[in-house]
C-alpha cells in the first residue's frame, strides 16, 4: 500500500530542498552510483559495461544541466566562478566519454571526486574522501 518507505522520504526530502541541496543531492547519488562501480570494477561483462555507460549518461545529464544553467547571462553566480565550472563540466564531459572508450577505476574516481567536491562546496562542507 505504501510502498518502499525509503522511497517516500527521498520524495518528500526533495521536495522540501533548496536548490543547492537538490543539486548536492544529485551530484552525490550520482558519485555514488559510479563509485559503485569504480569499486566493483567489471566493465568485462556486457552487462557490467552496459550499466557502467547507464551512470556515465546519467551524469553526463546532470552535467549538462549545469552547464546550460551556468551558461545563462542571468546566472546569479560571479562570472569568474560560472567560467571555472564550465571548464570542471567540459573536463567532465571529456572524462566521461574516455571512461566509455577505455574504461578503467582510475577515470571514474576523478569523476567521483568531482561530484564529491563540487557537491561538499555545494552543502558549505569539506569534500568527503572518495
Amino acid at each position: 500500500m505504501y510502498g518502499n518507505p525509503l522511497n517516500a522520504y527521498q520524495k518528500t526530502a526533495k521536495n522540501t530542498m533548496s536548490g543547492r541541496e537538490l543539486e548536492a543531492h544529485a551530484l552525490t547519488s550520482a558519485a555514488m552510483r559510479l563509485k559503485e562501480f569504480q569499486t566493483k570494477w567489471d566493465p568485462a561483462t556486457e552487462s557490467g559495461y552496459s550499466e557502467l555507460a547507464c551512470a556515465i549518461q546519467q551524469n553526463q545529464k546532470l552535467w549538462s544541466i549545469f552547464q546550460a544553467e551556468l551558461s545563462t547571462d542571468d546566472h546569479p553566480l560571479p562570472a569568474r566562478l560560472r567560467e571555472q565550472l564550465l571548464s570542471v563540466s567540459l573536463f567532465v564531459d571529456k572524462q566521461s566519454f574516455d571512461v566509455l572508450a577505455h574504461p578503467s577505476p582510475e577515470k571514474i574516481k576523478s569523476l567521483v571526486d568531482i561530484n564529491l567536491a563540487i557537491a561538499a562546496g555545494l552543502r558549505g562542507a569539506p569534500a568527503m574522501a572518495a
